[in-house]
């Protein structure tokens, strides 16, 4: 899936005889590619440094399922980002839903399928709220969003304290057991079975990944949430219904960050207050690192998914290096620094390169 972006107004067309054609930026310029190289590259060392790196069920099985996670979460704010916006609540977002989820397990008996509509919807109305608040009052996305972090943060801990004794929500539905623990190979039918490091858990991502990868790129209200953000007094003035597709916007990311709660849940074992709270910093590394701009009007679906698979390959690595949390932290950020920086000056050498050559 390309990479989505509001649609510009073209240059004028100049007919004139021996004019050349537009150029397109080279092929290594693509911040997709950089960010799949740069992955393949850390992988690699990682491997070569600690031959642990490649076990398949002690330490990929657990990196693709937390990458699988932390995807959902960058795409819970990618969508927001498209129109201008932020959700600093993304986090709580997710612990509301899986609240919802883990009540359902636990005092309602619901199977795990319908558990989980419940955690979405629970997330959807969060986020629907959220928007409409934004929409309406004419607020910053910047302060609403806080102010629902701290709001949720009190409620969500309040509900847990008054409807469990520990805490947390220990009842397992059927399924749930093997939706943390079994991968795509142990369901497979055919006589080809996918990688045992693959989780089954993934399906969640690689259909969160394909629906806006469609929205975007394939839907007029997908350009409308990018001209939103592009513009918003120009989408107003062409008759989009922005605050509509605000509202729009905050009602995905919160479900989406349901849905991820959902997935944290899954991989603890269990329902409690703390799911999401190291969620925001993810949601927004995924989501710029893959080429989603923070003003708004241009995102990356695929980009969100392989910054998030740098960022956990780094962190893993890391970890198996030995290296402390202070000074992985500090390594951590170096590497997403140069990552960035070396992608910037890949643009501009291209773009130079391009106009000295018209």
């Amino acid at each position: 899936m390309k990479t989505a972006s509001a649609p510009r107004a073209s240059e004028t067309d100049r007919p004139t005889d021996g004019a050349r054609p537009p150029h397109r930026l080279p092929f290594w310029v693509n911040q997709r590619l950089g960010l799949l190289v740069l992955i393949v590259a850390l992988a690699a060392v990682f491997g070569l440094l600690r031959p642990a790196f490649f076990d398949e069920r002690l330490v990929l099985f657990p990196l693709l399922r937390d990458i699988a996670t932390l995807t959902v979460v960058a795409l819970a704010q990618m969508v927001v980002l498209s129109v201008g916006h932020m959700n600093l609540a993304v986090g709580r977002m997710a612990a509301f839903g899986a609240l919802f989820a883990g009540f359902g397990y636990d005092r309602l008996g619901l199977s795990l399928p319908m558990g989980l509509v419940l955690c979405l919807l629970a997330g959807c109305a969060i986020g629907a709220l959220t928007g409409w608040i934004i929409a309406r009052a004419g607020v910053s996305s910047f302060v609403v969003t806080l102010a629902m972090d701290f709001a949720l943060l009190g409620l969500v801990s309040l509900l847990y304290s008054a409807l469990t004794e520990n805490a947390a929500f220990t009842t397992r539905p059927d399924g749930l057991t093997e939706l943390r623990s079994a991968s795509l190979a142990d369901i497979c039918l055919g006589p080809v079975c996918g990688s045992p490091a693959v989780p089954q858990i993934a399906q969640f991502t690689l259909l969160a990944v394909i629906g806006l990868g469609f929205l975007y790129t394939r839907t007029r209200m997908g350009r409308e949430l990018l001209l939103t953000g592009a513009n918003p007094n120009a989408a107003e003035l062409s008759g989009i219904p922005t605050g509509r597709r605000i509202i729009l916007a905050h009602a995905l990311s919160g479900l989406l960050a349901a849905l991820a709660g959902f997935m944290a849940a899954v991989g603890t074992g269990t329902f409690r207050a703390s799911i999401g709270e190291d969620f925001m910093l993810p949601s927004f590394l995924g989501a710029v690192l893959g080429g989603t701009l923070l003003t708004g009007g241009v995102v990356s679906v695929v980009g969100a998914l392989l910054g998030t698979a740098l960022v956990g390959v780094i962190r893993k690595g890391l970890d198996l290096l030995g290296v402390g949390l202070e000074s992985l932290n500090i390594y951590l950020g170096c590497v997403l620094l140069l990552a960035l920086s070396a992608d910037r000056v890949r643009t501009v050498v291209s773009y130079r390169k391009v106009v000295r050559s018209t």
